[in-house]
């Protein structure tokens, strides 16, 4: 029998209707996957059980969705799965009895499809996630690669790609980072007292890590990989909610929006980057910017000294501010540097502070300030960057030359490396 025009119309269209559904699953369960994933660690005290466990409730999704139609409240549904489930495990397995009975009537009662759980607990176990997620008994990179999956919603494909890593190593990283949580028994708990500003400390740096590892990719051959730095700001916005007490929080949120901000001006039509100083202005995002600010505002409102990420902030707001490079307050930034390097002592923090110097003061006093910095960071292809530009602006063409193409050698970045090789260029043979 021959197909007609009318059945191979109808094929499509339900082909079509299909994709549009499994699209809306997997945008739905990225937003909704930190929330589901945290309500279901309190009830098995596991994260990486907790993943599984919303994983099948995606796949659930994905099996009913499309035919029934997305339900009115997704995160609720996707969540009274993935608890029935968590509860059935948990009854099936004897070695969890003595939990159930624990729990006791918590687990009888499974709150119906149409019903959302309660914002507030939502907010209070994704809190205990992220502090999990970013707990110190693991390595900077197993607290990014778990952070971005369990509460950036990414796939384990899709974090490998971002860090230019192969996807066995990032898989088999998340894994032994939730070997070691349930290795090291890590309490599903907000912590409080002492512990509290380290760990906060351990959550912010994550955070800042995945930033700028999107804003000025390490390696590779592009200088930007803006997914990451929108995750990042995501994650930050959502700890803004979580935690409005903490200055620091604030102070970390407003540094990335300001940043963020100024994206669509760093590179040009090509890819390569677009210095500062050359940056078209009027292409910065405003409605970030004046985010930062407020963001800026609460973090100084919340008193006590500021903290390096509000310092950080408080700079890139002075950036931000500025209607032309000229115009840039570098007597101020070169104030908040100060105070900057006396919190955190970072060599590189020293470089940054030698830049807004000879903006303020002049390339020949910055030039000393560079040159003290060279026994520690003698291999980070800033430092003879920012020496190159100071040996510019002094005449010195030929030095500036060779300090041009050393940094190009220590750089492991591909745009990176041609703009300072084209810089060395620019100074004559």
């Amino acid at each position: 029998m021959a197909v007609t025009d009318e059945q191979t119309d109808l094929t499509a269209t339900r082909s079509s209707a299909s994709e549009r559904a499994h699209a809306t699953v997997e945008a739905v369960f990225r937003i909704e996957s930190p929330r589901v994933i945290a309500a279901v660690t309190r009830v098995v005290r596991d994260v990486g059980l907790a993943e599984e466990l919303a994983q099948d409730a995606l796949v659930a999704a994905l099996e009913q969705w499309p035919e029934r139609g997305v339900p009115d409240t997704p995160g609720a549904w996707l969540l009274t799965v993935a608890r029935r489930r968590a509860v059935d495990l948990v009854r099936r397995k004897e070695r969890y009895a003595q939990k159930l009975a624990e729990l006791g009537r918590d687990l009888e009662s499974v709150p119906p499809v149409e019903e959302p759980a309660d914002p507030d607990d939502i907010d209070d176990d994704l809190l205990r996630l992220v502090f999990i997620s970013c707990h110190p008994v693991l390595s900077a990179e197993a607290r990014i690669a778990l952070t971005l999956k369990l509460l950036g919603g990414l796939s384990t494909p899709e974090i490998a790609r971002a860090f230019l890593a192969p996807e066995a190593t990032l898989a088999q990283r998340i894994v032994r980072a939730k070997r070691t949580l349930a290795k090291q028994g890590v309490a599903f708990e907000v912590p409080y007292g002492p512990d509290r500003a380290a760990r906060l400390g351990s959550v912010l740096e994550v955070i800042y890590l995945i930033f700028n590892e999107g804003y000025a990719a390490t390696a590779g051959d592009d200088l930007l990989r803006p997914a990451l730095c929108e995750d990042a700001l995501r994650l930050a916005r959502v700890l803004q909610g979580l935690m409005p007490d903490e200055a620091e929080v604030h102070g970390l949120a407003a540094l990335l929006e300001f940043q963020q901000s100024r994206a669509a001006a760093r590179t040009g039509p090509d890819g390569a980057p677009v210095l500062l100083a050359d940056q078209n202005r009027t292409r910065w995002n405003r409605p970030l910017i004046r985010r930062g600010l407020a963001a800026l505002a609460r973090a100084h409102a919340r008193g006590g000294a500021p903290g390096p990420y509000t310092l950080q902030a408080a700079v890139a707001g002075c950036h931000a501010e500025a209607h032309t490079y000229e115009e840039t307050d570098w007597p101020q930034i070169v104030a908040l540097y100060d105070l900057l390097v006396a919190r955190t002592g970072s060599p590189v923090v020293e470089l940054n502070r030698a830049v807004a110097v000879s903006r303020a003061q002049g390339p020949e006093r910055a030039l000393d300030l560079v040159d003290a910095l060279n026994p520690v960071l003698s291999d980070y292809h800033l430092l003879p960057s920012v020496r190159g530009d100071l040996l510019a602006r002094l005449g010195r063409t030929k030095e500036a030359r060779a300090e041009f193409e050393r940094a190009a050698a220590l750089a492991r970045n591909a745009r990176e490396r041609e703009l300072l090789l084209k810089k060395a260029a620019q100074q004559g043979s």
